[in-house]
């Protein structure tokens, strides 16, 4: 029987364990919490709980070694502790990150020990890639080019669960959520490169309206141009890449960044109250903040930002009970208080890629290719199934000898991405494609 090793048991993990332990696939999950691996275990008898911290380096070479294949669903800064463990037990591993350029540079030793390390195995990254390259090597092997590219993908709540003023609730990492509002953007739209500094961000989001949706916006995400070599479609004069949120996250979310409440800089804040905090960071007085606030941001104190802030109690005259600390942490903690997915509210996962394409005999199509998925947390969360799953696929095709690369790699090959989507799709995990639509349908 193989054996695979799980590192981490958070949000999104009981999906993947589900699946190989259904297939014969013996499972251990290592964590922290030992508690949360035996409740996605459940008393399988080829399950096993393994109480381990990331600190804990021999025992993670021998774990390694005890078992055929890694996954580490562990935070990204970990997977090189984990690639090094595999490399030096010459054994394959999967992860859902985005690889790095430390990742990128074990790709010699990789393919020298014969092994894969393959990453972006997840929904985005992952899902995105694997539907994007269907239909840019379908339009290539009709000598077409992909002239533009747009991909879009969030995981949100439902529109009925989106009750609160940000317009979201928590289904995964809510410190990487958060975090992310950090992040600059890049991307190229019409020939022109467009560089988006963090402070930035969520200005002028696109507005979209998503099938079965309804309106979402979109703000970048990351930067998109290193995915023009990735996808190898060097003719596009635009690739962008975004991420999907219910209108009201956006405005929030900069008017958070301009009070510096999600920077990461440590300082002392014993004593203080949220209200004392925000005034504390922006020179302003408790007695009078909203109004202060909405006169330094430019708002008016209806604006949906303000509302989100006063919802969330940012002016409340209420001990935090913190020390050292940074806003970040504080903020995030005080969101994931009051913000996190109702046990029988649903999520829902949005993606969207929207190409134009040309052909040698002068015309042109708009392509789509949508999904949009729904879970809850009785069962399992959209972003869930939709993170673990291709995951669980592809860790399962390693080791039935159905993918044979070795090196460090992302699923755009054909002999990857292909199975992993169809195998998604008995699953009800599909992308809907559109060929063929008229160029009025780009944005």
């Amino acid at each position: 029987m193989k054996k695979v090793l799980i590192l981490g048991a958070g949000m999104v993990v009981k999906p993947i364990v589900r699946y190989l332990l259904d297939r014969d696939i013996a499972v251990s999950v290592a964590t922290r919490t030992k508690s949360k691996a035996e409740a996605m275990i459940d008393n399988h008898p080829h399950g096993r709980a393994i109480s381990w911290t990331v600190e804990d380096t021999d025992a993670l070479y021998q774990m390694v070694a005890d078992h055929d294949l890694t996954v580490s669903l562990l935070p990204w800064a970990y997977h090189i502790i984990v690639a090094e463990a595999c490399l030096h037990h010459k054994k394959n591993m999967v992860t859902t990150s985005y690889v790095k350029a430390e990742m990128k540079a074990l790709d010699a030793e990789a393919r020298a020990k014969g092994i894969i390390i393959l990453n972006e195995l997840g929904l985005d990254p992952g899902i995105d890639h694997m539907s994007a390259m269907r239909i840019i090597d379908r339009v290539h092997s009709l000598n077409g080019k992909i002239e533009e590219f747009y991909s879009f993908c969030g995981a949100l709540p439902s529109v009925e669960a989106a009750s609160n003023p940000f317009g979201y609730k928590f289904s995964w990492s809510p410190k990487g959520v958060v975090m992310a509002g950090n992040n600059d953007g890049r991307y190229l739209r019409h020939g022109k490169i467009h560089e988006i500094p963090t402070q930035d961000l969520f200005k002028n989001p696109l507005q979209i309206t998503f099938p079965g949706v309804g309106p979402l916006e979109v703000y970048p995400n990351r930067d998109s141009l290193p995915y023009i070599e990735l996808y190898g479609i060097s003719e596009a004069s635009t690739m962008m890449r975004g991420t999907f949120r219910h209108p009201g996250w956006c405005r929030a979310m900069d008017a958070m960044k301009a009070l510096q409440l999600i920077t990461t800089h440590e300082q002392d804040f014993k004593d203080m109250t949220y209200a004392e905090m925000v005034a504390n960071l922006n020179g302003l007085e408790v007695s009078q903040l909203p109004g202060q606030v909405a006169r330094l941001l430019g708002l008016e104190e209806t604006d949906i930002a303000m509302k989100a802030m006063s919802w969330l109690g940012l002016f409340d005259d209420k001990p935090m009970g913190r020390n050292l600390t940074s806003p970040f942490e504080i903020t995030s903690d005080l969101m994931l208080e009051k913000m996190e997915l109702g046990r029988d509210e649903q999520d829902m996962v949005v993606l969207q890629h929207v190409f134009r394409a040309s052909y040698p005999d002068q015309s042109q199509e708009i392509i789509k290719s949508t999904m949009l998925d729904y879970g809850t947390l009785a069962t399992d969360t959209a972003i869930a199934r939709t993170v673990a799953l291709p995951a669980a696929i592809g860790a399962e095709m390693i080791l039935k000898g159905e993918i044979t690369e070795t090196g460090v790699h992302i699923p755009v090959l054909p002999g990857i991405y292909n199975p992993i989507l169809n195998r998604l799709e008995d699953m009800n995990i599909r992308m809907v494609e559109q060929f063929g639509l008229d160029l009025s349908e780009n944005l």
